[in-house]
């Protein structure tokens, strides 16, 4: 079998837990890198859109999460118990902010019902010896057959534990930079990387986004303080000289007055280089 070039596979690339007729999915990647495949973030409809990209649940190493907003972790317990019924028989990783272990308990306490059945009925293998769960913050994270792995801590208001996560192995590097209001010393960060993918806002959409999502009256204010104008996501990779800006998370995802021109023409006000905006399916080789 030939082996899996190193590439990014956007799962899904909408901002926000809402989920809308024909729009994009909640956030979650897929990153082939070093030989290991990986996830990063856990929205709703990851698991589908995993076996998607053709890739078995069974053949993921370890799962990232940014942090515990529901757009980024609702599906990971779901993905991880699917994985167990499809055949799980060997560890997979799990690393998260403060709070990821109770998540796990807490879910794992909500199936105990279909759990307990499943393992005298058919034999399973503990799930809980399956699923190895880590807290991080900022630092390093995990080193494995030569990836590793580096969290740093970014300013994505009320949430306090959110980490922009840099991927390295064979001379190449990946960036995610998790949720964030525009942040400079994410730059620094991500310098030099060969790819920064980056949370990007339409400022231009944020009202009529507001206007559509009833029973959410600080929406338009926790978007503002929050996240990244995609202008801003450009000021960040030309300060960081990143090799390639992917701009993903996007708010609005599903708007139809807004196309890729309009995304494409707030981002070169500020950087001139390779720009890819992201879709649900889109691979991206590291190269």
């Amino acid at each position: 079998m030939a082996e899996t070039p190193d590439q990014i596979t956007l799962l899904g690339t909408k901002g926000g837990p809402a989920i809308r007729q024909g729009g994009a999915m909640p956030t979650s990647s897929l990153l082939q890198f070093g030989g290991q495949t990986i996830l990063i973030d856990c929205g709703i409809g990851v698991a589908r859109s995993t076996v998607h990209a053709g890739v078995s649940l069974l053949d993921i190493d370890a799962i990232f999460i940014t942090h515990l907003h529901s757009d980024h972790v609702l599906e990971l317990g779901p993905l991880l118990y699917t994985a167990w019924t499809t055949g799980l028989n060997r560890t997979v990783r799990v690393y998260g902010p403060d709070g990821i272990e109770g998540y796990w308990d807490g879910f794992l306490q909500a199936m105990a019902f279909d759990y307990a059945i499943r393992l005298d009925d058919e034999g399973r293998p503990p799930l809980r010896d399956l699923v190895e769960v880590t807290t991080f913050g900022p630092g390093p994270v995990a080193e494995t057959d030569g990836l590793s792995v580096t969290a740093f801590r970014v300013d994505h208001p009320p949430v306090t534990d959110c980490f922009a996560l840099r991927f390295e192995a064979g001379g190449k590097s990946v960036v995610f930079s998790a949720d964030t209001c525009y942040f400079p010393p994410l730059a620094k960060f991500a310098k030099g990387a060969t790819i920064l993918v980056h949370e990007a806002m339409l400022t231009a959409g944020v009202d009529k986004l507001v206007s559509r999502t009833p029973g959410a009256g600080s929406l338009r204010e926790h978007l503002m303080a929050s996240h990244t104008p995609a202008d801003d996501a450009g000021r960040i990779a030309s300060s960081a000289m990143v090799g390639h800006l992917v701009l993903n998370h996007l708010v609005p995802a599903d708007d139809t007055d807004f196309g890729e021109s309009d995304w494409t023409a707030e981002v070169a006000k500020t950087w001139n280089g390779s720009v890819t905006i992201g879709h649900d399916g889109l691979t991206i080789p590291i190269t």
